[in-house]
């Protein structure tokens, strides 16, 4: 039994049968429309409260994963239990409206009796449902039921295309008035059902003055078997399931195929359910919360007309309201009988029918509807409302008798307008704001209270194009406001300016066009021009049209000609006639007059030659009439004619204007949205004219959207995030941005808090990224910003994921209707690249796309990429380019001005798409165009689909989810997947291997044992004792050139083919996986992934993306804190390290600290607390380091992986520390330092891995090298040197060795060796070119250019610099093309000439300093402000001094020991030094002050430099601002201690640039001449560039 109904359900006709009664599937009706039919039976009407608030709610969630399909299953939790009960109980569902549904059972009239007893029966039982059932989501759901009984009338209308069905008579009227008295919990009996039913069976109470009664319960005779009355009563019912069908809910669940009666059934169901049920899809596919326009039409009749009388006035009404609403893909969903009248529910906007101008076609269908239902004969009255928002479209019900419909305040909003503002067409301020109507189609109307209605906000009432038009209201109404600039179009701006120029000083016209898409600030540019046009020697006429002028014949020309005749200010017609008559009496002949009556409006008599003239000929007079006018007027002053929105400009308009710009010298300037069809041939002639200049608009930059939401939320920054969520999520298109943050301010997402300086902060891990974007430069000029100290920033309030933010309902609207006017086909290709996320490639795509080939999914990618849904990328360093190219270009690249049409022969449009089809197939990566389109794209899947299909997405990409092949395919946190179970456990992991061996790969598990067994080098004599220190460089220097010689000579492939992928795996592989797995509710998997991507980050120099995602990790963590096992410690300190090393790359050591310790702690490896246990740890590392380096020598087994992950941890955590110790102040902390560095070496050697000991060692050289540590160093560096000499010559022996050249190159130049920090440089940049490996490279050259720089090699320091800047363009790269400028600013501060000029440098910086790589890497930028200020002191602008030098001052306290920080630090002490001594010159009275306070910084930072910080390379310059300070104190002693000592250590390092200086300052300083200030200025002024150098000059 149950495969047959399992097999019934599949069939078209028992679906069809689910959206209708019984009453129409086994109806016998007669083909004319309409027809009646006549039957008793019994009614119920049963209201659900609750819903319509529940839809509210959901509505407004703020995240993407709240959705309809949440809202469909409650609904119908309900629903259906109801639907059930009254199946079950033998009636029949009529019809579902929203939250509401009317039931029947139809019997003869001797059976009323009894089958009311089983309705009321049925009525308890359904109150009881709702009695014991708890509420979910905080839902109070009640019932309230109305019986009645008695005769009912069907009426069946429509047309061919389409049936719908009424029940009229008494007995429905009293169904509603019954349930309209019930309270909650009450079933009521109409009177007449009172009257009908067995009275001793039910226990009423009376209802006070009404003649309904209340129904308490059933009181039965003690004898009375239900059961058996009840079969006695279900053998009258013709369609209740009996005998073989009786476990069947419902009997037409098992109708047999039937073309006749399936094509009979398909009439009642609307379009978009007949193609779900073709396309055999889900019942929940068209379920959806969305924006819809609902128009509600009440018909109303006399008290006394019969059915058969109303039938046909219905019927002529619906085949009227089908018509108009067919035009705009308006739908009727419902129609019923509404207290004495019949009740139209249309909507607009439905699933697959969305188009533009939704609002504006309604009230159009709205008003058309309603003048021709007022002219049908019966029809006493007309009243419809309409309202627009989210509501729930979808279908509601049970499997077997379901409906489509709609559930929402909105629904509920235009039902009562309908019913509180009788006769007349009325609207809510959504659809009045959004009607792209004019002002005066509209009329407020006074607030009524209505019933169920909280606040529905102004009502107003839609007059149509009845009224008389006044001139007035079509004006430009330019509210332009002084603090408010146009932000972000100077081009258009001077545009405009350049032609109003040309056609001031030209006897010539002039037309300036803007076309652009809505939202892109068009009438904002004509309101500035407005402002800016206005002049004494011409006039300016501003109009802005709506679509309603375009069907206004000649309406332009008639704004433009009340205008010039003055009428426009005219308060009465006879007033308008005066003023005509003194105008045109010279120009027109009196009895032509009445000509203009129509146009403006006044009554001058009709003469017998105007009646008997053509039209056409009238509007020939009327133009030359028009012509003579303004000819005469430009003679007196020029015409400037603004029109905004120029796409309604009617024909007739057109047409004249085209003559009129040959004839008359006049400037036209028009903003457009693009046609949509084909414009006039008057339109494209002016388009094509000479004088016409035809802009296309196009996005605002990133940085004027960022200056248009500070001024917008009066801030002076916002968060980085909001500042990405909004500039992207705009696009660029302002109205985009504003509604974003009217959605974010209505979720009250945004937090306003005052600015705090980044020095008076508590740092913790919270707000270690102060990451505040501020506005740009020019918008400070612009608008004064307020007072300092008040200035106040955007944050986003705790907890929101603006990620996962669904997107504002009117953004939505505009991506459905784009997506409605999509194919079926392309729509599904829309939807899955949406689950996959904002970019994808098209590998992925294919894989998840259902049954499509790879052509089809070319050809729609193609068309998609045309219509601008998507762009497409050859690589990922493309996509970052553009990426990176809109976040911080200042060129106009979205803007596209051109005139049009172009010349040349245009391809056709076959030929254009075949050529994107073949860029379609180079491009790899496609990404949204708009976020909102997939965001919308996303929202329409179901939960269980979406599972489906991000697991299909995770499956594939987890294959690919490590490091790219140029870096060995591992794991970016080295082991990571051996330590952590996140294979998906569908996966066949040994087919996996399989199939890697087919192809000739060794599975990563293979390759690291291979890798693990080769045997650690054994010790060689390959550095006998014996030999010098020149002969162990030489030997040195000699092996690296070997290598080089042999990369690039050897056959063997030791030079990879590619560089380094890494970043484009992050960005398309490994960061959507962890959404995926995210989306799936894998926390463990999905954490996984965020610490690999934080790791990469790093890897990448990106400490802020590196924070965001150990912040997503922590929320993972958090959720799995009570899972103890090993991985997830492991896990936990992973996540400890890597908060560690961001804290360190952001100069706050002590939360660095505190986050490694952790780490080690959570790695079973615990680093001392106090000096008793120090010194016994390091007592027990010395043992450990002699037994590990005597072990050497013998073979050890390999660890396994789990302990190898542990040990590389431990390693990297080590590393840091004792760099972190080392910048301590404290005396103790130095041995704290050595221990760290000893255990990194021990943990190094237990991994038995070569790069970790080599790397190891280097450490430790580099650690007592810094210490002062003689001897020690020298042993560990040949140790290091011995390592590489023995390492095969292939993938990583080549990296490391490569990777040892350049550690050494650093090492020297810290150190003061830059001859041989040169000598090692330049070969460590051979190797990494060769290489191919852009991140290591630019380290070398930016070392390598600051020992040629010490060297004065100036030659070699330009080609290095040349190769530096090749390498920041090619890759990208920000922190190479940083590094540049700040060598560039060196060499104009210190070398005498000018490489780039300082303006170059200025722009850079304020260009970047928002850049997130620069910002957050500490150094970079104190050097650039700190060289800047140095810049200006020395010119004396200490105005701009102190702008510089205060950005620098917030970047002091990131105390990195790097030596980027220190070259930071040091200039900008200079920069302090420079200002002590224009203090003391000026008298100033905190000059002794100053000086002390510099003096104690020097003697701090020379404490610290002396303790291993920092590299002796520091000290002459370090020595030498100390010096400076002793002169300006007047301590001469002190002064030539720290002069002499700075010169001897800069002969020993052979510094020729400090020594030079420092030669310089003492003659100076010590000789009787004036002061140096004005040389200073001369020589700055008069620099040579150095092309002026290379040539001679």
């Amino acid at each position: 039994m149950s495969t047959r109904i399992e097999d019934s359900q599949d069939r078209a006709i028992v679906k069809i049968a689910a959206h209708l009664p019984d009453l129409i599937v086994y109806g016998d009706f007669s083909p004319e429309r309409p027809s009646v039919k006549y039957f008793d039976g019994v009614l119920m009407f049963v209201d659900i409260s609750g819903f319509t608030a529940m839809t509210e709610k959901f509505s407004r969630a703020m995240y993407m994963d709240r959705g309809a399909e949440q809202l469909v299953e409650i609904l119908n939790h309900y629903i259906s239990a109801i639907v059930e009960k009254v199946l079950i109980f033998g009636g029949d569902i009529l019809k579902f409206a929203g939250d509401a549904l009317l039931a029947l059972w139809k019997v003869e009239r001797k059976q009323l009796k009894n089958i009311i007893t089983v309705v009321i029966k049925c009525s308890l039982e359904i109150h009881g449902l709702f009695e014991t059932q708890e509420s979910e989501e905080g839902l109070d759901i009640r019932v309230k039921i109305g019986l009645s009984a008695g005769h009912i009338s069907i009426l069946v209308f429509g047309d061919e295309t389409r049936n719908y069905f009424l029940v009229i008579g008494q007995a429905v009227d009293d169904v509603r008035f019954a349930q309209n008295m019930a309270q909650m919990n009450d079933v009521i009996l109409s009177p007449n059902c009172w009257q009908l039913c067995d009275r001793n069976m039910v226990e009423i109470e009376r209802i006070p003055d009404q003649r309904a009664v209340k129904v308490n319960f059933l009181k039965p005779p003690p004898t009375f078997n239900f059961d058996e009355f009840f079969a006695k009563c279900m053998h009258f019912m013709d369609y209740y399931p009996s005998g073989d069908n009786k476990n069947v809910l419902r009997l037409a669940c098992m109708l047999e195929s039937d073309p006749e009666l399936e094509l009979s059934l398909q009439k009642y169901v609307m379009e978009s359910i007949l193609k779900q049920i073709d396309d055999k899809q889900l019942r929940g596919y068209l379920s959806e919360l969305r924006p819809v326009t609902i128009v509600f039409v009440n018909l109303m009749f006399r008290d006394h007309d019969k059915p058969e009388d109303i039938g046909q006035a219905i019927q002529d009404a619906c085949v009227h309201i089908t018509s108009v609403l067919r035009v705009f893909r308006g739908q009727i969903n419902k129609v019923f009988m509404f207290d004495k009248g019949c009740s139209f529910l249309c909507v607009f906007g439905f699933p697959g029918e969305k188009a533009p101008d939704e609002v504006t076609h309604a009230l159009e269908s709205a008003v058309d509807i309603f003048d021709f239902c007022s002219q049908v004969h019966r029809i006493q009255s007309v009243s419809i409302g309409v309202a627009s928002g989210i509501v729930f479209c979808g279908i509601v019900g049970h499997s077997v008798r379901h409906e489509y419909t709609v559930i929402g305040q909105k629904v509920n909003i235009a039902a009562r307008m309908m019913m509180y503002y009788p006769g007349i067409v009325t609207c809510d301020s959504v659809t009045y704001n959004n009607s792209n109507l004019p002002a005066y189609f509209f009329k407020e109307l006074p607030k009524k209270v209505m019933k169920g209605v909280a606040d529905s906000g102004p009502v107003y009432q839609c007059l149509g194009l009845n009224e008389k038009v006044m001139f007035g209201m079509a004006y430009l109404i330019c509210n332009r406001n002084e603090g408010y600039p146009l932000l972000g179009r100077d081009k258009e701006i001077k545009y405009f300016m350049c032609t109003m120029k040309e056609y001031l000083m030209s006897n010539c016209s002039r037309v300036l066009m803007y076309e652009g898409l809505p939202g892109y600030g068009k009438s904002q540019i004509l309101m500035e021009i407005d402002y800016l046009a206005q002049g004494e020697n011409h006039r300016t006429i501003a109009i802005a049209l709506t679509k309603i002028s375009y069907h206004q014949n000649f309406y332009t020309i008639q704004i433009l000609m009340a205008n010039v005749l003055g009428l426009d200010t005219c308060k009465h017609y006879k007033e308008r006639q005066s003023n005509l008559q003194n105008k045109v009496s010279t120009l027109l002949d009196e009895k032509f007059h009445c000509l203009l009556n129509d146009i403006f409006h006044v009554q001058f008599p009709i003469s017998r030659e105007a009646s008997r003239m053509s039209s056409s000929r009238k509007q020939r007079q009327l133009e030359a009439l028009f012509m003579k006018i303004l000819e005469q007027t430009v003679k007196e002053e020029r015409i400037i004619f603004i029109i905004d929105e120029a796409q309604f400009v009617d024909s007739a308009s057109w047409a004249f204007m085209e003559k009129l710009i040959r004839t008359v010298p006049i400037f036209i300037i028009m903003s457009l949205s693009p046609f949509t069809d084909v414009p006039c041939i008057h339109a494209s002639s002016i388009m094509k004219n000479r004088n016409t200049t035809y802009v296309t608009l196009g996005a605002v930059q990133p940085k004027d959207i960022l200056n248009k939401i500070c001024l917008d939320l009066n801030v002076s920054g916002i968060r980085k995030e909001l500042d990405s969520y909004l500039v992207e999520g705009s696009c660029g298109i302002p109205f985009y941005c504003e509604e974003l943050l009217k959605d974010l301010d209505h979720h009250r997402v945004l937090i306003f808090q005052p600015m705090e300086s980044e020095e008076k902060a508590n740092v913790n891990w919270n707000n270690l990224f102060k990451n505040f974007t501020k506005p740009t430069e020019e918008l400070n000029m612009l608008v004064p910003s307020s007072e300092e100290g008040n200035e106040e920033v955007c944050n986003i309030a705790g907890g929101v994921r603006l990620k996962n933010l669904s997107p504002p309902a009117s953004l939505k609207e505009i991506s459905l209707v784009q997506l409605d006017s999509m194919s079926l086909s392309h729509q599904m290709l829309v939807r899955c690249a949406a689950i996959i996320g904002q970019t994808f490639t098209t590998e992925l795509l294919f894989e998840i796309l259902p049954c499509w080939n790879m052509k089809m999914m070319i050809k729609a990618l193609a068309t998609l990429v045309e219509s601008n849904i998507f762009d497409c990328f050859r690589n990922g360093k493309e996509l970052r380019m553009a990426l990176k190219q809109h976040a911080a270009s200042f060129e106009v690249h979205f803007r596209s001005l051109s005139l049009k049409p172009s010349e040349g022969m245009a391809l056709g449009e076959e030929e254009e798409l075949r050529e994107l089809e073949s860029e379609v197939i180079e491009c790899h990566i496609i990404r949204f165009c708009k976020p909102m389109m997939q965001k919308t794209a996303y929202e329409l899947w179901l939960k269980d689909q979406k599972k489906a299909m991000h697991l299909k997405c995770a499956r594939f990409l987890e294959e690919n989810a490590h490091k790219c092949d140029h870096c060995r395919s591992g794991d970016f946190i080295p082991y990571h997947h051996f330590t952590v179970d996140i294979r998906l456990n569908t996966l066949d992991v040994d087919t996996i291997k399989k199939m890697a061996k087919a192809h000739g790969i060794k599975t990563i598990a293979e390759e690291e044992i291979t890798f693990s067994k080769s045997e650690i080098p054994k010790k060689s004599n390959i550095f006998p004792d014996d030999l010098s220190s020149e002969e162990i460089r030489e030997k040195i220097l000699g092996f690296f050139d070997i290598i080089i010689t042999k990369m690039k000579t050897t056959e063997e492939d030791i030079i990879p083919l590619e560089s380094c992928q890494c970043e484009e795996i992050l960005e398309i592989v490994i960061l959507p996986l962890a959404y995926h797995f995210l989306a799936l509710g894998e926390n463990n998997k999905a954490l996984y992934y965020f610490l690999e991507i934080a790791s990469a980050y790093l890897i990448l120099n990106d400490n802020y993306m590196a924070y965001m995602y150990l912040n997503e990790g922590e929320r993972m963590l958090k959720t799995l804190r009570k899972q103890k096992s090993w991985s997830q410690t492991f896990e936990s300190a992973t996540f400890f390290s890597l908060k560690g090393q961001v804290c360190f790359n952001m100069g706050h050591m002590v939360l660095a600290k505190k986050m490694l310790r952790k780490a080690l702690k959570l790695l079973n490896r615990v680093f001392p607390y106090t000096l008793f246990s120090l010194f016994l740890h390091t007592h027990i590392e010395k043992n450990r380091h002699f037994h590990y380096l005597n072990q050497q020598t013998q073979e050890s087994p390999p660890h396994g992986k789990k302990r190898l992950a542990q040990l590389y941890r431990q390693t990297a955590c080590f590393s840091l520390l004792w760099k972190i110790y080392s910048s301590n102040y404290f005396f103790h902390y130095k041995y704290y330092a050595h221990l760290a560095a000893m255990m990194q070496v021990n943990t190094a050697l237990e991994t038995q891995d070569n790069f970790q000991i080599i790397k190891a060692y280097l450490d430790y050289s580099l650690h007592h090298q810094l210490a002062g540590y003689q001897g020690i160093w020298f042993k560990y560096e040949i140790m290091a040197m011995e390592q590489i000499f023995n390492l095969p010559l292939k993938g990583e022996g080549i990296e490391i060795v490569a990777y040892v050249a350049e550690t050494l190159s650093n090492v020297k130049l810290l150190m003061g060796h830059l001859d041989l920090a040169i000598d090692l440089g330049s070969r460590a940049h051979k190797m990494w070119a060769l290489l191919r490996n852009p991140s290591k490279h630019y380290l070398v050259l930016c070392r390598l250019s600051k020992s040629l720089l010490l060297k004065c090699r100036y030659k070699q320091l330009i080609q290095v610099l040349g190769w530096l800047w090749d390498l920041s363009v090619a890759e990208e790269h920000i922190f190479s093309k940083a590094y540049f400028y700040f060598v560039c600013l060196d060499i104009m501060l210190y070398c005498g000439f000018v490489y780039r000029t300082f303006e170059e440098c200025l722009n850079f910086i304020y260009q970047n300093e928002d850049n997130r790589i620069l910002k957050f890497q500490s150094g970079i930028l104190l050097g650039l402000y700190s060289c800047g200020a140095i810049w200006y002191a020395r010119l004396q602008e200490w105005d701009n001094f102190k702008i510089f030098s205060n950005r620098a001052k917030t970047l002091v306290p990131r105390r990195t020991p790097t030596p980027l920080y220190c070259e930071g630090i040091s200039r900008y002490l200079e920069g302090q030094v420079l200002y002590l001594q224009k203090q003391i010159e000026e008298q100033a009275e905190n000059a002794q002050d100053s000086g002390v306070e510099l003096l104690k910084e020097k003697q701090n930072l020379e404490s610290l430099l002396a303790q291993n910080t920092t590299g002796p390379v520091f000290y002459p310059r370090l020595y030498h601002l100390m010096a400076y300070v002793c002169i300006l104190m007047g301590d001469g002693e002190n002064c030539d201690f720290f002069l002499n000592t700075a010169l001897q250590i800069s002969e020993a390092h052979g510094n020729l640039l400090e020594k030079c200086w420092l030669n310089m300052s003492k003659e100076w300083w010590y000789s009787s001449s004036e002061s140096a200030e004005d040389q200073w200025l001369q020589t700055i002024l008069s620099l040579p560039s150095w092309k002026k150098i290379v040539s001679g000059k």
